[in-house]
C-alpha cells in the first residue's frame, strides 16, 4: 500500500499457490481475502465476517448480517441444472477490488499511485460425470481452537522479540510477521471453512488468528 503496509502475499508449494489480501493497517495482519489455485476462496468484511465463499462446486455471497444474498453453482460440476453466476464486483478497500466473472475468471486488482496490478486466481476444475468430489478433512472444535491459540501465542512471541530488538517501537511496529505465521493463519482459516462448526466459533477463531 502507499502507506508501506504489505497488501498482497502470494505463496506457492509445488502445483498449489495462494493469494492473500491483507488490510491496510500497521499493527495487524488482518486477512481480507484468500484465493487458492484449487478453487477455494473467501473474502471477508472489514470486521472479519464472511463476505464471499467459493469452492470448486460454486459459491455464495453473504450480507453483513450473515444472510445469504446470492448462491451459484459452476457449470459442468453438478448433475443438476446449475444456478448461473451474475458477475460480482466488490471493493475490499480503496486499493483492492475483486471481480468474479466465471470459475476461471476471478480477478484481484490492486491500484495505487496511478499504477495497477491484476491477478487472475480463477481455475477450471474438470471432473467426470461419475466422479465424486473428495470430502474436506475436518477437525473438531477443540483442535481448531488449540491451533488458533498456538498461532496467536507465536504471534505474541514474535512481537515480543520485536520489542526487545527495537525498544523505541518505531521500527518493530512496521515489521511484518514471519511468513510461516501468515501461512499457518491461512491454513487454520481453510480448516474452519471445511469444518462443520458454528458460525460463532468460526468467527472466534478468525478473531484469534487475526488479532
Amino acid at each position: 500500500y502507499p502507506s508501506g503496509n504489505l497488501a498482497i502475499i502470494i505463496t506457492g508449494e509445488r502445483d498449489h499457490h495462494s493469494l492473500i489480501v491483507q488490510e491496510d493497517e500497521l499493527k495487524t495482519t488482518k486477512i481480507r481475502a484468500l484465493f487458492q489455485s484449487d478453487g477455494r476462496s473467501t473474502c471477508y468484511y472489514r470486521n472479519g465476517d464472511e463476505w464471499i465463499n467459493m469452492s470448486i462446486q460454486g459459491g455464495q455471497y453473504l450480507d453483513q448480517a450473515g444472510n445469504r444474498v446470492r448462491r451459484w453453482m459452476w457449470p459442468n460440476l453438478s448433475p443438476e441444472p446449475h444456478v448461473p453466476l451474475s458477475p460480482i464486483f466488490i471493493s475490499l478497500n480503496r486499493h483492492v477490488g475483486v471481480r468474479i466473472l466465471a470459475q476461471d475468471k476471478i480477478f484481484i486488482s490492486f491500484l495505487a499511485m496511478g499504477r495497477q496490478a491484476k491477478f487472475n486466481m480463477g481455475t477450471r476444475v474438470q471432473v467426470s460425470a461419475g466422479s465424486q468430489l473428495p470430502p474436506a478433512a475436518q477437525l473438531g472444535e477443540d483442535e481448531l481452537l488449540l491451533l488458533a491459540f498456538r498461532v496467536r501465542i507465536l504471534q505474541l512471541f514474535d512481537r515480543m522479540r520485536g520489542c526487545l530488538n527495537f525498544p523505541s517501537g518505531e521500527q518493530w511496529n512496521k515489521m511484518q510477521p514471519p511468513m510461516y505465521l501468515i501461512t499457518q493463519a491461512v491454513k487454520i482459516l481453510e480448516l474452519c471453512m471445511a469444518a462443520d462448526i458454528s458460525n460463532e466459533l468460526r468467527s472466534s477463531i478468525k478473531a484469534i488468528v487475526n488479532a
